[in-house]
């Protein structure tokens, strides 16, 4: 069974609920996990002319915040009991996708574990999706764990239904 869980995270509820998940499977199978993050330099390189220059302070606080979301997620598996490690990388080298499959490689993993939003339609097309990326390109399962949707979207989805009744 799984000895090596790959789990992307981003600090988001979505990204979490993917982690929570990979903490149960690792319970089950006694695996190790590594949590990946990938620091967006993208909105900052985007400006309204077009490309713009990053700065350092900006850089650094990037890094620094990625490093955070690293830090709390390596906490929540370590109160797990279950072993862990991390990796940090830059969005400027590599695509989410690519720095995947990368540690599927180096690090050997065996399944990838992340939280996906579940966007469709439009905001699909608009804001693509890192997790489809990743299922496309995986040579490894993919266990993709669904964050939860607002009721507005997917009222079926989210367990909360009133019931009502009438008496005559």
């Amino acid at each position: 069974m799984y000895q090596r869980i790959l789990v992307p995270v981003d600090g988001s509820p979505t990204s979490n609920a993917g982690l929570e998940e990979a903490i149960k499977l690792a319970k089950l199978t006694g695996a190790r996990l590594r949590v990946l993050h990938v620091v967006d330099e993208t909105p900052f390189l985007m400006g309204g002319d077009g490309f713009t220059a990053i700065t350092g302070d900006v850089f650094t606080i990037l890094k620094e915040a990625g490093q955070a979301v690293l830090e709390a997620a390596r906490a929540r598996v370590d109160a797990a009991g279950i072993p862990v490690d991390a990796a940090l990388f830059d969005s400027l080298s590599a695509r989410l996708s690519d720095r995947v499959a990368q540690q599927v490689k180096e690090w050997g993993a065996e399944v990838i574990v992340l939280g996906t939003h579940g966007r469709r339609g439009v905001g699909r097309m608009v804001l693509g999706s890192d997790a489809e990326q990743i299922v496309r390109t995986a040579t490894v399962p993919v266990l993709l764990v669904r964050g939860i949707a607002p009721e507005v979207d997917h009222p079926e989805s989210t367990g909360q239904f009133q019931a009502t009744s009438e008496t005559p």
